[in-house]
């Protein structure tokens, strides 16, 4: 069996996995997407990103290149990723060689609203809703609450 995609959905050079459900209004362009995964309406995937099989993104979230996530991850609603850490980088210079890599491990469960910095997400970790991570977590670990500060 193929994927299934709303009509709203587009799908740009992107490789999407048997029994993919992709919602209403998702853009995917230049990325990978697994087998059994399900991604829910109003969410962003860019070029460069790599995305496991039985992954759930809830909706509204963005996943920005060079993300990558493991198997059987959980992604609830408006998490959003960052790659470039002094925006906006490629504006100003044209490269893109100050983007970070971030990875999330098989098992991640991250809440809805968390920021996640680049950073490596272990195994089985839980991220609390509202989480802004921007260091990273040890497998089965849980994190909750917000690291800014004033400077």
């Amino acid at each position: 069996m193929q994927y299934s995609k709303s009509e709203t959905a587009i799908i740009k050079d992107s490789k999407i996995g048997e029994n993919t459900a992709i919602w209403n209004y998702v853009n995917i362009y230049g990325a990978k997407i697994g087998k059994n995964c399900t991604i829910g309406s109003f969410t962003e995937i860019q070029n460069d990103v790599v995305v496991g099989n039985d992954v759930t993104i809830s909706s509204h979230s963005f996943i920005c290149s060079l993300v990558e996530i493991e198997d059987n991850v959980f992604i609830g609603h408006g998490v959003m990723t960052i790659n470039d850490l002094n925006p906006p980088s490629f504006k100003k210079t044209g490269s893109k060689s100050g983007w970070k890599k971030t990875l999330i491990k098989k098992g991640a469960i991250i809440g809805s609203n968390a920021t996640i910095f680049p950073v490596t997400i272990g195994e089985n970790a839980r991220i609390g809703a509202g989480a802004v991570v921007t260091k990273d977590v040890p497998k089965n670990s849980v994190i909750v609450g917000n690291q800014a500060r004033i400077i």
